[in-house]
């Protein structure tokens, strides 16, 4: 029986290359926007609150991210696995932390699940082209 494992992780040099990808675009569509990076257990890794990004998107970015790992899917794809489900959709969105809608991905390099991005700041499907965009940097 094997006592412990291997687990790969994001390094800070990769969760700042997806922040300043994803923080180029967020410039380019005139949104200021909150990004984050996490490592595979959902620790910050990186994160960066443009000029003029709500307040609000300081937290949700971070849950956004978290909420990716924590399933290893995107956080859009929770509201078309609820959404029929009448108990799962009363009561899993109050479980804290957890986002319900788009911005936040899980980061998979080479088969493995090492990290996830969120963003927030604009409508969820402008959040979900920055963290996009900071992906495809990695």
């Amino acid at each position: 029986m094997e006592t412990t494992r291997t687990k790969r992780s994001i390094t800070a040099g990769a969760a700042e290359a997806a922040i300043a990808a994803a923080r180029e675009a967020a410039t380019g569509m005139g949104k200021p926007m909150s990004i984050a990076v996490t490592d595979e257990s959902g620790a910050l890794v990186a994160f960066c609150r443009m000029d003029g990004a709500p307040l609000l998107s300081v937290d949700l970015a971070q849950d956004k991210a978290y909420t990716a790992i924590s399933f290893g899917i995107p956080t859009h794809a929770w509201h078309d696995f609820i959404k029929d489900d009448p108990p799962l959709a009363t009561g899993i969105p109050t479980v804290r932390r957890l986002v319900v809608f788009g911005g936040g991905y899980p980061i998979v390099i080479d088969g493995e699940m090492v990290g996830g991005i969120g963003v927030s700041g604009g409508h969820y499907t402008d959040d979900m082209k920055v963290a996009e965009a900071g992906l495809a940097a990695l």
